[in-house]
Order: C-alpha cells, then sequence, then structure tokens
C-alpha cells in the first residue's frame, strides 16, 4: 500500500481513512507530530496510489493493513476506517496497543443501505456521488453535519468509483458493533458534536461496549473532525503534547 511517514520515533501510529479518502486525510494531524512518534497513513488497497487487493473481500483488506504493522501500534480509523482498525485488532491483537475511532457508525445506517438496493443502488449511488451535480447538492444538504467551508464530497471528484462501491460492499459485510465486544486494548472513541446523529448515537454505542473506552465530543466540528479539530484530535491521539487554541473536546465519563 502507499504509504505517507511523519516523524521517526519509537512510538507507532497508522492511520486508516475513510471511505472516499486516501492517505491525505491525515496530513492535518502531521504538524502537531510530536517528538518520538511516527505516524504512518496509508492509501487503502485499491484507494489513492494503491493496488486493489488480490481478492474484494475482507480477509484480503485485512490482512494486507495487518501485514503494515511491524511493531505495537495505534490504530487510528476515520470514519469506515475505524472498521477496518477493529477488524485488525481482532486478527492481530498483540500488534494493536490502541485503537482510535474517529466519527465511526457503529451500525449500518439506511441511507447507506440505498446504495446497495439491487434495483437502484448503483445508479443512485454514480448520481448522487460520481456526478459533480450530485456532489455539490449532497455537500450543500449536509451543511449541518460540517464546518462552514467544509466539503463532505471533496474526496468522491478523484476517486476510483468502482473500488469505492466496493468498499461499501465490503463494510456491509463487517457486521455491527456487537463484534468487536471482546477487544480489550484501550480504545478513544472521537465524534464531532455537528456529526450526523447516527455517529454520535454510535459513540455512545462503542462507549457501552468497553469499559476501558474514552469518549470525546469535539466541539464545533462535523463529520469532518481531523480537518475541522485537527488541534482537539492531535491533543487526545499524541496525549496532550501540543498546545490547544481551540474549544477543547469534551470528554463523556459515562454514556446515556
Amino acid at each position: 500500500m502507499r504509504t505517507e511517514r511523519w516523524g521517526r520515533g519509537p512510538r507507532q501510529f497508522l492511520g486508516l481513512h475513510g471511505w472516499n479518502g486516501t492517505r491525505e486525510t491525515f496530513a492535518p494531524l502531521a504538524a502537531g507530530l510530536p517528538e518520538g512518534a511516527t505516524f504512518r497513513s496509508v492509501d487503502l488497497p485499491g484507494c489513492g496510489e494503491s493496488a486493489p487487493p488480490q481478492q474484494w473481500n475482507l480477509d484480503s483488506v485485512i490482512g494486507e493493513i495487518a501485514r503494515e504493522l511491524d511493531g505495537p501500534t495505534t490504530l487510528v480509523g476515520n470514519c469506515s476506517g475505524a472498521i477496518l482498525a477493529l477488524l485488525v485488532a481482532e486478527k492481530a491483537p498483540s500488534w494493536v496497543e490502541r485503537i482510535v475511532i474517529i466519527d465511526a457508525f457503529a451500525w449500518w445506517p439506511w441511507y447507506f443501505r440505498i446504495f446497495l438496493e439491487p434495483r437502484i443502488g448503483r445508479y443512485a449511488y454514480f448520481s448522487t456521488f460520481a456526478n459533480p451535480v450530485g456532489r455539490w447538492l449532497t455537500n450543500a444538504s449536509l451543511g449541518s453535519k460540517r464546518a462552514a467551508g467544509s466539503d463532505l464530497t471533496r474526496g468522491f471528484a478523484r476517486a476510483d468509483h468502482e473500488s469505492v462501491y466496493r468498499y461499501l460492499m465490503l463494510l456491509r459485510d463487517a457486521g455491527n458493533a456487537e463484534n468487536f465486544r471482546n477487544l480489550a486494548m484501550p480504545i478513544d472513541i472521537l465524534y464531532g458534536a455537528k456529526s450526523f446523529a447516527a455517529v454520535r448515537e454510535s459513540a455512545y454505542t462503542w462507549a457501552g461496549m468497553w469499559p476501558q473506552a474514552r469518549t470525546f465530543a469535539l466541539q464545533n466540528a462535523g463529520h469532518l473532525p481531523i480537518l475541522e479539530a485537527a488541534q482537539q484530535v492531535r491533543e487526545i491521539l499524541f496525549g496532550g503534547n501540543t498546545c490547544s487554541t481551540q474549544q477543547p473536546a469534551h470528554l463523556l465519563n459515562s454514556v446515556r
């Protein structure tokens, strides 16, 4: 997989981007990388500059990601990348020392099911995300779920839509949050306070499964927290080694 590396320290972080992302998703975190840390961000198989997986199934994709682990690592999963991080942790728990989940769904939202409906799913997907007018309309309609000036559909403009669509099918097959209940490593759950209702509710679902988890609401951020609240994310991710100039994240000590 094509990899971007920042830093050369012994603390290892591996970033897994979301559904329509690339390794560039994690670039806003590079400026605050503390000494002693290495952050690697990959183009997932079939995304960005990475070749497609040997087979389009979860075992093949997770196997390729797991082979990137060369020591105890913190996996950082953004949106659907969080599901892949959890699957990797199941496959290679001794190599995963911590998981950071960023704005991830704990279940399959109804609006994703539309895109995989046998009769109209592909048409709905390509009309919404492969068409520039569809992207503009979608981003405009989701204005309340993002910070001003952010674009939730920008990544689709240069995506390989066949690969993105295949990932949608893989994520459907990944199951729901209950599958990951037995993970025992430290887990941090981050979500944008303005993100989708399903993401905000998912944060409580995740936290209710893992007694060791910490949950953070990222203030003033929508569904793009790494871009919209990079400083808050850096402080949680790297242990408060940076100086915040933004409104801090709220640590939620209990679930509803």
